[in-house]
């Protein structure tokens, strides 16, 4: 029978996300806008200008290697709230297996956050979605139109403001 040990110490710490959100900010404290700890989640405010040099800084760092960009969203808190929108991205280590969250915040006049699409592929369709969707524009992708929602559709559906029952009216030509 094969005998089964213990990851060092010091690979178990690697894993809390405090630990990697104590050390990203150790090392470029000028990326971090906001730091939350709450429910073993970690979410790190990006300021936007910084997200790509995050992203690859996050991904190529051997004690975090996060190889694998689970998810990329888009959020409306709402027209009443300033900034209106964010973009989560929800990160993971696949060797390593943690997880942390970044976020960006965007005003309503100013939607544009750069692409990532350079540091995960699967960032193009998830930027494209969130572009389709809520109105973000990412700027440098490679390919940015509607991906869920007909080409002539006006507007973006998961906007606050957006009506309940959409333009009328709407055909589907």
């Amino acid at each position: 029978m094969a005998k089964i040990e213990a990851e060092p110490e010091d690979a178990r710490e690697t894993k809390t996300p405090s630990l990697i959100a104590a050390a990203f900010q150790r090392e470029h404290p000028e990326w971090i806008a906001e730091l939350v700890e709450a429910l073993g989640e970690t979410t790190i405010t990006v300021e936007r200008e910084h997200i790509v040099a995050a992203c690859e800084f996050l991904k190529q760092k051997p004690s975090f290697e996060f190889n694998f960009l689970a998810d990329l969203c888009g959020c409306d808190r709402g027209p009443e709230e300033e900034p209106r929108f964010e973009v989560n991205y929800h990160l993971f280590s696949i060797t390593l297996h943690h997880r942390l969250r970044l976020k960006v915040l965007l005003d309503e006049d100013d939607v544009h956050v750069p692409t990532v699409s350079g540091v995960w592929r699967t960032a193009n369709w998830h930027e494209r979605e969130t572009y389709d969707l809520f109105g973000v524009i990412f700027d440098g992708h490679p390919d940015l139109r509607r991906i869920l929602l007909p080409d002539d559709w006006q507007g973006y559906a998961l906007r606050k403001d957006f009506p309940l029952r959409g333009y009328e009216p709407y055909s589907l030509k």
